[in-house]
This record gives structure tokens, sequence and C-alpha cells, in this order.
């Protein structure tokens, strides 16, 4: 009995050195380790002392021309946005850049909360715009770019001057002169730690309850009728794998008391597949047209039906939009010209033209 056990003992002690050299080893076959190139394309962001910052420059004077390009189609020429986006520029006065304390944000009267009142590092205002603009195809500005519509929107908040040059060299000098560059702080206690020289007291100093107890509160959620299917159905985005499968968009919510048949109306056989249609969204998502437009809800701009119904037959003028953009048919946002291959705009600008269907 006694040599059995130990030969048990020897196993068990085996496969757990086993599990251990698994664990430390690399799994052959599965993978390579990133090259320096591919971590560089990924390490981008840039910190509030600047670690980060490529070297470069850009002009105010540059700045306007790309912003009236790529940004102002939702953003507004002078950063006032429109219906959509909220301001960007507004709210700050020259006492505010001497202070560094915006004093709009202590207003309670104060109509709204614009991005240059509220940002505290001028790194924030680059770093975001190198990642994440122009909206519809980020990452493809130009360090020069980011230089210059970063020294654009200080412009326009008067910052800097007309003639400035922002650079990696003079930025620090920027940050010096943000309106609410003395507006973060960290002394709010929501944890301890010695960045508030010792203190230990917490922000909430709760007691359990032991009568006249309030009912414990019920948290929902809910999506609204209108925005129930404004990017697709859901049921038809997640992966066929695992318990998610989301919920059925093209069909009504099912609400308590409804009968069955009301929510999830009999299926009905299949249309045959639009090859046309296919094509011609998938051109649109390549070309990000659905960052501001549905098939059939708006969303920045009109639902590709809307405009259907509207130009019905106009191929010609349709590709001619497309081309050159335009505003005031639809409301008061910009489209930019887009610079698509002249076939692609008419394979979506007929596909619109015959009622652009799914």
């Amino acid at each position: 009995m006694s040599r059995f056990r130990n030969a048990v003992l020897t196993v068990a002690l085996l496969a757990v050195a086993g599990v251990a050299a698994a664990q430390s080893a690399k799994y052959p076959g599965v993978g390579r380790d990133a090259t320096p190139k591919e971590v560089a394309k990924w390490d981008i962001d840039v910190r509030p002392d600047f670690k980060g910052l490529p070297a470069g420059s850009g002009s105010v004077a540059k700045g306007q021309d790309v912003w009236e390009g790529k940004c102002a189609h939702c953003h507004g020429v002078f950063g006032e946005s429109g219906e959509v986006f909220s301001p960007l520029i507004g709210g700050v006065t020259a006492e505010d850049i001497k202070t560094g304390r915006v004093a709009n944000l202590n207003r309670t009267d104060y109509p709204g909360r614009t991005t240059i009142m509220k940002v505290a590092t001028v790194s924030t205002l680059w770093d975001y715009i190198n990642r994440a603009m122009p909206w519809t195809n980020p990452k493809t500005l130009t360090t020069e770019e980011v230089y210059a519509v970063t020294a654009f929107l200080l412009n326009l908040a008067n910052i800097v001057p007309e003639n400035y040059v922002l650079s990696d060299k003079n930025i620090a000098e920027v940050q010096a002169r943000m309106p609410n560059r003395n507006g973060m702080t960290t002394a709010h206690a929501m944890w301890p730690g010695n960045e508030f020289g010792g203190v230990k007291k917490i922000d909430t100093n709760n007691k359990i309850c032991m009568k006249d107890c309030t009912p414990e509160p019920k948290v929902a959620s809910f999506l609204p009728d209108f925005a129930r299917n404004a990017h697709g159905n859901l049921q038809e985005q997640n992966r066929i794998v695992g318990p998610q499968r989301g919920a059925d968009t093209t069909k009504p919510e099912a609400k308590a008391g409804m009968p069955v048949s009301a929510a999830a109306p009999a299926v009905v056989a299949a249309k045959p597949e639009n090859n046309e249609a296919k094509a011609a969204i998938a051109l649109l998502n390549k070309y990000s047209c659905t960052a501001c437009h549905g098939v059939d809800k708006k969303i920045v701009g009109p639902g590709f039906n809307e405009v259907a119904k509207k130009q019905a037959g106009k191929t010609d003028y349709l590709v001619g939009k497309i081309k050159a953009g335009g505003v005031g048919v639809y409301g008061q946002i910009p489209m930019p010209a887009q610079s698509l291959p002249d076939a692609d705009a008419k394979q979506i600008a007929e596909w619109i033209s015959k009622g652009a269907s799914k």
C-alpha cells in the first residue's frame, strides 16, 4: 500500500511540474511576439508631460484648411458644432487664461459646457485628434495636420495668435495658457493615498440602515423604439457560439401583456438575395458612409431610403452630390466631398435611385 501511495504521489508531482513548465513556456505554433514596429503603431498615446508626443509642427493657417476640409462638417466652421455634436469652442475668457480656472463652470445658469472649457491639458486635445479624428476615417491625419488642427482650435479660443506655429518644442508654453489648467484635481478622496498628504478619509461614510429604510431601488434600462434598429439587426451581429444571441431589433420589443404574435410576427418566406443592394452597402461601409447615414434611419444625415424617395431615378445627380458634397437639402449639417472612384459612386447612386432596398 505504501509503494502504491508513493507511486501516486510521484505521478502527481510530475503532473504539477508539467503544468508549471507549460505555463512558463511559450505555446509552440501559436502566435508570435509583436515586432517593435507593430508595438509602435499601437503605442501612440501622449501623456500630460508630453511623453509620447512626436516631433513636428503645424500652423494655425494650415489647421484652418484641414479643419474646413475634414472637420467643419461635424464641428462647425468655428467649433460651434450644430444639431448633433456638442460645441468645442466658447465659454472662456482672457481672465480664465490668466487664472487657469474657467469661471463659467461654476455658473448654474450657463447654457452649456464646451470642450475648451473643461479640458485641462493640451495633450488631451492633441492625443484625441490624433487617435480618433476624423470620425469617419480615424488615424488618417498626418502629424503636421494634428499639430495644425490643434493650433487652429487653440486660436479659436484665443489661447494662441493667428500666426502661431504649434510644435513639440513650444507645446509646454501653450499648456501654461490653457483656460482650465488648474481646474483638475485629485483632492476628492475617492481613494486613500499619499497624494492627499497622508489623509485617509474616504468619500463616503455609509452606515447600514436598520429601520425606516427606503425600498431597494430597481435599476433598469431601455432602448427607445426609434433607436432600436438604428445600427442594424443586433441578432445578426452576434457570434454563432456562446449564450449571447442578441435581440431581433427588426421587431418591436415585447412588452408585458403584449401578445406574442405582436412582438414576434409569423416568419415569412425569405426574400431572394439582393446582390445589387449587398454590393452597394459593402461600398457604403468601405467608404464610411454608414457613419453618418443609415439605410432606413437618420444618423447625422438622412437615411438612404429618405434620399431615394426624393431623388428617385436621378443617378447622375446623386453621383454629383456624392462627389461634391453639399448642405441645405436635408438640413444644415454639411456633407463633405467624397474622394471615391467614379465607378463606385455610380454604383451607390444607382442603388439609391432605385429605392435603396436591402
